[in-house]
């Protein structure tokens, strides 16, 4: 099946390592191999399960050109098109406070390259900030499992040094120094919430 974002550029999905399926739901520790978003959104289950927060991720509206009926009974999606560029990947209430927040993913070791990143995101979060929501990036190193909590304005400051001519990525040294560590638990599996509830004193 085709993707293809408004301006007709084509959708190249990211490959993903595939993690077998557990019917039952539960958060452990044991699921290892699991994306990012995996990760996340089992975190937001447990959330919103256990009355902490409610945040979800933002469904994307497409829109449907092109599908082949093989059988009377089923259809198959042949060509869609995003119908509008995407924003970031989560939002959500804790504690009266919009959340907003954006989940990456890279298999470097020492750098996270800002290619990742689109500029109408960007643009959002800054939209964000401005309203004094709470934003920030999670970002995966998946190669070593290590997830970093890094705010929204720290990534707007690199978003911009690369604009003016520098560095395309951000080392995994500044995102040491200007973001929080989050070890991977049992249930939450990404307890993100802990680090927003010592950022902004809401604990």
């Amino acid at each position: 099946m085709k993707f293809h974002y408004p301006n007709g550029k084509k959708y190249v999905p990211v490959q993903r390592e595939m993690s077998k399926i557990n019917n039952e739901k539960k958060w452990s520790y044991s699921n290892r191999g699991m994306t990012l978003e995996e990760d996340i959104n089992e975190t937001n289950e447990f959330y919103l399960a256990n009355g902490i927060a409610s945040i979800h991720k933002k469904p994307t509206p497409v829109q449907i050109v092109q599908v082949d009926y093989p059988k009377r009974s089923a259809a198959v999606i042949k060509e869609a098109y995003f119908k509008q560029a995407s924003t970031t990947d989560y939002n959500g209430v804790y504690k009266g406070k919009y959340i907003d927040f954006e989940a990456k993913e890279t298999q470097n070791l020492t750098s996270f390259p800002l290619k990742n990143f689109h500029e109408h995101q960007i643009n959002h979060m800054e939209t964000i900030l401005k309203q004094k929501g709470i934003c920030f990036v999670l970002l995966r190193f998946s190669a070593t499992e290590e997830v970093y909590l890094l705010e929204a304005q720290h990534l707007l400051m690199f978003w911009q040094r690369m604009k003016d001519g520098g560095r395309k990525s951000i080392t995994k040294e500044e995102i040491e120094m200007n973001g929080y560590h989050i070890p991977l638990g049992f249930n939450p599996r990404i307890d993100y919430i802990k680090k927003i509830d010592y950022l902004y004193n809401l604990g």
